[in-house]
């Protein structure tokens, strides 16, 4: 909802759900896209508020409702590693009044990892583009004795899965994370899922955990302020944001690398000229300065793609996580 006034739009924002502004299109046409929009369009984030791929989807959203003079709703519906949200795109009416902003975390890792899925991550979603890479850091509390990788490879190895670490659930791409890690550098530690990132990132900062995987948007702010020690980036390069912080590769893990990537997803069935219509208004608003400045100072990759080449993604990526998940012997809890 929104209060209308001298012919635009004012949004008002919620705690899980921001309104974007816009007023709706005006128009008709025989095709879909002619017709499209012609109320606002609800945006579902299956993940928490604060996440990497809330704050990206959001930055993304927010420039297409300027560009569109388009109302979008963004809407937050975490729950079993983003499986309910997801869910709840698939299961949408396929008109473009439904999108999710959904990761790979769920389409290629929960989905993998959990037997009652009730949507297929490749047949009931329309790609649209793709929005955004999400860079990662090992983070530990600032009070946690080890400080560097050999330090706490050390550790882990002396106390074998005496170490906690936290995550966002089980199956959330900090567990896979670190699943892979322990796997690739022959130690064991503790699993402690929260219920989402924004907790278990300000637990850890706050002592109650020692350690976990967490986007670099998420954990930047804490990196900052001296709560959380940056030990190492599962990247190729280090961070521009993180310029003092080894690869693994440097520290000494060089068969461990972990990313992850952000798409606007449709439920199956999308009239193709509206996911076009989408696609165009993503790759407009992805290529604008100030968007990418904003997901480059938080730590995101911009990047847009066409529905083609989201759907490549999309299943490339649950046949080689897929894969990973079963040679590490991951197991959901």
């Amino acid at each position: 909802m929104s209060t209308r006034t001298s012919g635009f739009c004012l949004p008002r924002r919620g705690a899980a759900a921001l309104l974007l502004a816009g007023c709706t299109l005006a128009g008709a046409g025989a095709s879909a896209q002619a017709a499209w929009p012609t109320k606002p369009i609800q945006v579902i984030v299956p993940l928490q508020v604060g996440s990497a791929a809330d704050v990206a989807t959001r930055v993304v959203v927010a420039k297409m409702a300027e560009n569109m003079k388009q109302t979008f709703i963004v809407e937050n519906q975490a729950g079993v590693s983003g499986l309910l949200g997801a869910e709840r795109v698939a299961r949408a009416a396929p008109d473009g009044y439904t999108l999710g902003g959904i990761t790979d975390s769920v389409l290629n890792y929960a989905v993998n990892l959990n037997d009652k899925v009730n949507f297929d991550p490749l047949k009931d979603f329309a790609p649209v583009s793709q929005m955004a890479n999400i860079s990662w850091v090992l983070v530990v509390n600032s009070g946690f004795p080890a400080r560097t990788m050999a330090e706490l490879l050390s550790q882990a190895k002396a106390r074998p899965g005496k170490i906690d670490y936290a995550t966002g659930g089980n199956g959330s791409p900090h567990h896979i994370a670190m699943e892979l890690f322990a796997s690739a550098a022959g130690v064991s530690f503790a699993h402690v899922p929260y219920k989402g990132a924004t907790q278990a990132t300000t637990d850890v900062a706050g002592g109650q955990v020692p350690m976990m995987f967490s986007a670099v948007s998420v954990a930047q702010p804490f990196i900052k302020d001296g709560r959380l020690r940056a030990l190492a980036q599962p990247n190729e390069r280090r961070s521009a944001l993180l310029p003092d912080v080894p690869t693994f590769a440097e520290a000494g893990v060089a068969a461990f690398r972990f990313s992850t990537w952000l798409g606007l997803y449709a439920p199956k069935g999308t009239p193709a000229d509206i996911v076009e219509r989408l696609n165009a208004e993503v790759v407009k608003a992805v290529a604008d300065p100030g968007v990418r400045e904003r997901l480059a100072g938080i730590g995101l990759d911009p990047v847009a793609s066409t529905p083609a080449e989201l759907g490549t993604l999309t299943r490339e990526g649950y046949a080689r996580v897929g894969q990973a998940i079963r040679d590490a012997g991951i197991k959901s809890q």
